[in-house]
């Protein structure tokens, strides 16, 4: 069998995802093909060599519909040769395109893929896709008589069972503003970022290289006085145990962002005289409860752990998916992770959560952090929709 080896991992800078946002006006289409073309011009790679595009992308409807994945491939000039799919696992929709793609290279199926992601939640509101409809059938809805609740609800529960109060979750959120406005400060995201092309309001052209739900003047005092997010009266009497601690300050924030990572064998990275920055050394995905939602990433990193013979000890950085602050507090609490490894240079609490984009962007930030410091190995794992997780250790070489 084959390693699977990253050459290369890019992502753009993050935009607010909302009318306005420095991204809003670039259809997301273009938003992924800027990062395909960037990752074969940076490593000079003919394109018409990859042999797959695999896209993740959650909200597949308006903007994003009909296989982003292949359109944005054409958009960005390949060769009508090279293929495109886009899948969905939720939030970790693109780190699955990156477990599909190294999977894909082990199995010999593949000589070189693209894993990627995109969203644009300015153009395509989460949970765009299941307006006028909905996702339950009547088995669901007998399995589940009281109804699965919102992620919010999940990440109240999380709170409440693992005894976090607001203080924990808001220090949390200030420690991510904190970290990631430090680490752009020093430049430490300039190799990953790649430029983006926009028109500012005033119809002057500009380049978005910064990213924009970074709030470095964030406090702990003024995370306090927002108010909980998901709280009503009938949640309130269905939840008793709930103390409603989540706000959108230790939430992340609507984004729209791309992100792309470069995969190949390491025999095909030898031939072209690529060097490979990292390897896949193991990969896990499970099922969780669907109320909770959110708790998955705990066994997901128990499964990849028990499976690569690590221990949470000799990882030198963990990537969880900031999604709500309780997420990744309960996850280093349950699984005796040191707080200091956890989104060492920020989570998406200040870099933002472009939902399919997210799991090549923290796939592209754990890169670039273990060649800085010099770390072996990494892991990241994210929470998803539905009650689900995808867990992935990586290794520097």
């Amino acid at each position: 069998m084959e390693d699977a080896v990253i050459v290369d991992a890019v992502r753009t800078a993050s935009g607010r995802g909302k009318p306005g946002g420095a991204l809003s006006a670039v259809p997301p289409v273009e938003l992924l093909a800027t990062a395909l073309r960037a990752l074969v011009d940076r490593n000079g790679l003919d394109p018409a060599r990859v042999d797959d595009v695999i896209t993740g992308c959650v909200s597949q409807i308006g903007d994003q519909a009909a296989n982003i994945g292949r359109y944005a491939v054409l958009s960005a000039g390949f060769p009508e040769s090279v293929p495109a799919t886009t899948v969905d696992r939720q939030c970790g929709s693109s780190q699955q395109a990156a477990h599909f793609a190294a999977q894909g290279v082990i199995a010999g199926a593949y000589d070189i893929v693209i894993a990627a992601g995109v969203e644009s939640m300015s153009r395509v509101p989460m949970g765009s896709a299941v307006v006028g409809g909905s996702p339950y059938g009547p088995s669901m809805h007998a399995r589940y008589p009281e109804g699965l609740s919102s992620q919010g609800v999940g990440a109240e529960l999380i709170s409440a069972r693992w005894k976090l109060d607001r203080s924990d979750l808001d220090a949390f959120a200030a420690r991510s503003h904190q970290l990631a406005a430090a680490s752009a400060a020093r430049g430490d995201f300039a190799s990953e970022i790649i430029p983006v092309d926009i028109t500012l309001p005033d119809g002057q052209a500009a380049t978005h290289l910064v990213d924009q739900t970074v709030r470095p003047a964030t406090t702990i005092d003024g995370l306090a006085g927002l108010r909980p997010s998901f709280y009503t009266e009938e949640l309130a009497a269905r939840f008793p145990e709930i103390g409603w601690h989540v706000t959108a300050g230790n939430a992340s924030p609507l984004t729209d962002g791309a992100s792309a990572v470069l995969i190949m064998s390491a025999s095909k990275a030898a031939e072209l005289g690529l060097r490979p920055r990292a390897r896949f050394h193991g990969f896990s995905v499970v099922g969780s409860d669907p109320l909770l939602m959110l708790t998955g990433p705990i066994p997901a990193t128990r499964k990849v752990l028990e499976r690569t013979g690590l221990s949470i000890d000799d990882l030198d950085a963990y990537e969880v998916n900031e999604a709500f602050a309780p997420v990744p507090l309960a996850w280093a609490r349950d699984t005796g992770a040191d707080p200091a490894k956890l989104n060492p240079r920020g989570g998406a609490i200040a870099l933002g959560h472009a939902l399919g984009g997210s799991g090549t962007r923290l796939l592209t930030t754990l890169v670039h952090y273990l060649e800085a410091t010099g770390g072996r190995y990494g892991l990241e794992t994210m929470c998803e929709g539905g009650g689900m997780a995808n867990a992935t250790i990586i290794e520097r070489l």
